[in-house]
């Protein structure tokens, strides 16, 4: 399953047309401890850079953002009651929703683990 990285620190896992959304280990290390996530509504649609989600910690509140466009086909709701789950396992366990890709070409102007391993690396 490719994943995907944006400079605003979320990772993009696809897997055919649906892309699972969440935010880096980098972002939630910054971020401190998540204790409030807000999911979108499944059958949400956004277009490429829309604000899909917000996660809220102790230091701040910061908006999860459609890296590409598409529909919600799911949410992770474990994390309305267990929002410690995205500093626990931020590109796993801790992903926020589930979007069927509205235009696969998006992807393109995404970077690889690499890449963002070196974007993190000159912040």
């Amino acid at each position: 399953m490719p994943v995907y990285f944006t400079t605003d620190h979320e990772w993009i896992a696809v897997d055919g047309d649906i892309a699972m959304i969440g935010i880096t280990n980098y972002a939630q290390s910054a971020l401190g401890d998540v204790v409030y996530v807000e999911l979108p509504a499944v059958g949400k649609t956004f277009a490429k850079g829309d604000e899909a989600a917000v996660v809220e910690s102790v230091k701040a509140a910061s908006e999860v953002y459609a890296a590409v466009s598409g529909t919600v086909t799911e949410v992770n709701d474990a994390l309305v009651d267990e929002p410690a789950k995205v500093n626990a396992a931020p590109e796993t366990d801790g992903w926020f929703l589930k979007l069927k890709l509205a235009d696969p070409a998006e992807l393109d102007g995404l970077m690889s683990r690499s890449a963002y391993d070196d974007y993190c690396e000159s912040l």
